[in-house]
């Protein structure tokens, strides 16, 4: 089955049964889904920011078990490389630049809600429901 790289966005979406989760669920159906280590980095920052007790965290953690993490690798930090070096006209946050590189490293699709922040990456394939 094929891979599909889901943005921390989304990922916040689903667990928090957020509207949104809904309208991309059409983009997940019958794709292997993976997150990148920054995803994973966010989503604890987000929970460690907003204090969350046992329940909320155990919660994340059964998402995250059903979810493929992508490691960082010498190849993602190159790809990162260039990916700065290429958007300096249109500066990126460092955090979506890691994802974007773990995405077009392993030759992933990236389905986000924020498709303004990757714009202008060659090679990176955006699935989003922003118009």
């Amino acid at each position: 089955m094929a891979f599909r790289l889901l943005d921390t966005n989304i990922v916040s979406h689903i667990l928090n049964r957020h509207t949104l989760a809904s309208a991309y669920q059409p983009h997940l159906t019958g794709y292997d889904l993976a997150i990148s280590f920054q995803t994973h980095a966010e989503l604890f920052e987000g929970a460690n920011l907003a204090g969350w007790g046992a329940t909320r965290r155990s919660g994340l953690q059964s998402l995250l078990a059903t979810l493929t993490l992508l490691d960082g690798t010498a190849d993602v930090a190159l790809r990162w490389a260039e990916i700065r070096v290429a958007r300096r006209s249109q500066p990126i946050g460092v955090a979506d630049c890691w994802i974007a590189a773990t995405a077009l490293t392993y030759g992933l699709e990236l389905v986000t809600h924020n498709a303004a922040d990757f714009q202008n990456i060659p090679g990176l394939t955006i699935i989003t429901e922003v118009p």
